[in-house]
């Protein structure tokens, strides 16, 4: 072999060998940026990132949602002959809606490598927890495990046992208490005290905040603690709030002019920006949704 084919192959062979590193380094680069940020999405809506270096480097995004604002409405993934995992994305774009994250746990989950995982979308999985959606109870309550239910008034409870009173349209549920009655409710659970990437959702009178915290992610978003979560929570004036699935589902999206988008920094495989397919999750919309009718 002549000196100009060794070196084309010599070529070759690192570029193969750089390439998946330039590749993370493409996705850690369209993380959204380590600044603060406040916008509104949409009437009644508004979105919060904070990028917070204590007691070590975190991403957090909140948006409130005034529930008593027009056209604002409320839609948990449906049940269509079993559940089909989806990323938030694809949820948002099947139905039409302006705003979702992921929602409540779920099995059978596998996760290896970047080319080994379950559930892909589009594979079988099963809720945990109480879930309805447009009245319809798709999995049963699971004991101890408190539920976030929405009335046909748009009118928004956490209930702290395990299913919601009759009459509720939507409704998913977590494994922990975060806050209550105003208080932070400290968790004996096995990863409290561990940092980790969270969602959570909290509710006062006709106020609802959905929160996401970044994980996984050294010196961009390492996560946080249940106490830490909670203690944020309450800071934001909530009277209850409640854990939903985190880790590499947690994701928080929004639809708007500027089209689907990913607000937070989610990590599927190791693979920032890489969302996860989920069994449900927790929508909304602003005005008339042509779908609702035919879900």
């Amino acid at each position: 072999m002549n000196y100009s084919k060794k070196r084309l192959l010599v070529t070759l062979v690192f570029g193969l060998l750089i390439l998946p590193f330039l590749f993370y380094a493409y996705l850690c680069l369209i993380r959204p940026a380590r600044t603060d940020l406040k916008t509104t999405l949409f009437p009644g809506i508004t979105y919060q990132r904070e990028a917070r270096s204590t007691p070590r480097p975190y991403m957090l995004h909140i948006v409130t949602i005034d529930l008593n604002a027009p056209g604002i409405g409320v839609l948990v993934t449906p049940d269509n002959r079993g559940i089909r995992a989806r990323t938030t994305s694809e949820f948002v774009k099947k139905f039409k809606l302006q705003l979702a994250i992921n929602a409540n746990y779920f099995f059978p989950f596998r996760e290896e490598h970047p080319w080994d995982f379950y559930p892909h979308s589009g594979d079988k999985v099963n809720v945990l927890g109480q879930a309805i959606s447009q009245g319809s109870v798709y999995s049963p309550p699971k004991s101890g495990w408190p539920v976030l239910c929405f009335d046909r008034n748009n009118r928004a409870q956490i209930i702290e046992s395990d299913r919601c009173p009759a009459g509720t349209l939507q409704a998913v549920a977590g494994i922990d208490m975060l806050v209550s009655e105003g208080k932070a409710v400290k968790s004996d659970a096995s990863d409290a005290k561990k940092p980790y990437a969270r969602v959570a959702v909290a509710c006062a009178d006709q106020k609802l905040w959905l929160i996401a915290v970044d994980g996984k992610q050294p010196h961009y978003s390492e996560g946080v603690t249940l106490d830490e979560l909670s203690e944020i929570i309450v800071n934001l004036g909530a009277d209850a709030a409640l854990n939903l699935d985190g880790g590499g589902s947690t994701t928080m999206v929004v639809s708007d002019r500027s089209g689907v988008r990913v607000l937070n920094a989610p990590i599927h495989t190791k693979l920032p920006m890489r969302e996860r397919p989920v069994a449900n999750h927790l929508g909304f919309y602003v005005g008339k949704n042509p779908l609702l009718n035919k879900i």
